[in-house]
């Protein structure tokens, strides 16, 4: 009997955790869908520039709200299973927040192949697609802006997050 709870407890741990994983992904891709549109429109407008965009609040965009995102990210509270913007320090006068979206793993999982342990933070920004012509992966001054995008924040700026969110 034993052996067959503890079957079962194995199984169901796998299914929350591919739940918590579907759940994530379902929210990036429809971020991702809304900074498409967002980028469009940008592009359509005479005189929108896509640069101007990099590192908003991508939930901003979107009408849908998720009780796993909890806005702006407090001090030191990164609740397991939540989203929140990590804001960074501006000007007054500056009326867009710019910042990181980050997500806080539940458990282990797995989110477009970076895994995370439990407590363990993941981040994105956005940031300008390009056209890569020279395909160096870095973007030169004749290569234009061809939309916005979610981007994985590196495991050093990532690092350097996780330090200050924690003090």
């Amino acid at each position: 009997m034993a052996l067959v709870v503890w079957f079962l407890l194995g199984v169901l741990e796998r299914e929350v955790q591919k739940a918590e994983e579907q759940s994530a992904n379902l929210i990036l891709n429809q971020l991702r869908a809304s900074l498409v549109i967002k980028g469009a429109e940008v592009m359509l407008s005479r005189n929108g520039r896509l640069e101007e965009h990099q590192d908003l609040n991508p939930f901003e965009l979107v009408n849908h709200q998720w009780p796993s995102y909890k806005g702006l990210c407090k001090e030191s509270e990164f609740q397991p299973g939540t989203w929140c913007f990590r804001q960074e320090e501006q000007k007054v006068t500056v009326n867009i927040a710019r910042g990181w979206l980050i997500y806080t793993a539940n458990q282990p999982i797995t989110l477009n192949g970076r895994g995370a342990q439990a407590g363990e933070l993941l981040a994105w920004r956005v940031t300008t697609e390009f056209a890569d012509r020279n395909k160096n992966g870095q973007r030169e001054q004749s290569e234009r802006s061809t939309g916005l995008k979610l981007s994985p924040v590196s495991s050093g700026e990532q690092t350097v997050l996780m330090q200050d969110a924690r003090h």
